[in-house]
């Protein structure tokens, strides 16, 4: 678990050029802590403590304004950068070596005729780096590469390697 954290940390300081030092990304980074926060919420979940997972990653939302649903699936070395307003959805998986910014949402199109068992939320490749403001929505995959520009809206599978502009929206 200490690799893990470490790693996390080295994480952050290689993507944010305004991180000086492991403890500063330590004890201030928010996406960081909502990282840490989801792992524990995730645990609790799959070992069916639900409601208990729940209230925890409310609790994570309050302090970090970050919100990732206790089911969500995350890979290894995720940073979110200025983390305010990120929304990651119950049935959403995320890769390794993603980034993403503020104001992200990895969400639903619609919960009309959808169960809660129905995969819903994103399947986010590996190395995607997501811009502030972007949303990924439904059950889409976005290939391993990709590279989603701020305030895009993206509701249609990405291929590897694919870039999705400024202003661009791949909607149905």
């Amino acid at each position: 678990m200490f690799k893990q954290i470490l790693e996390d940390i080295d994480t952050a300081k290689a993507k944010d050029p305004a991180a000086r030092n492991r403890l500063e990304v330590a004890l201030t980074y928010p996406g960081v802590h909502a990282l840490w926060g989801h792992r524990i919420s995730h645990l609790l979940w799959r070992i069916n403590l639900k409601l208990i997972a729940r209230i925890h990653s409310n609790l994570l939302r309050s302090a970090t304004g970050i919100e990732i649903h206790p089911a969500a699936k995350i890979g290894r070395r995720f940073f979110i950068d200025h983390g305010m307003g990120v929304v990651i959805g119950a049935t959403a998986v995320i890769g390794d070596d993603v980034m993403i910014y503020h104001n992200v949402t990895l969400g639903a199109k619609s919960n009309i005729g959808v169960t809660a068992k129905d995969k819903r939320h994103p399947t986010i490749g590996n190395n995607v780096l997501i811009g502030a403001g972007a949303k990924v929505l439904g059950n889409i995959n976005i290939g391993d590469g990709s590279k989603i520009a701020a305030n895009s809206v993206v509701t249609k599978d990405l291929l590897p390697q694919s870039t999705v502009e400024t202003g661009d929206s791949f909607v149905i």
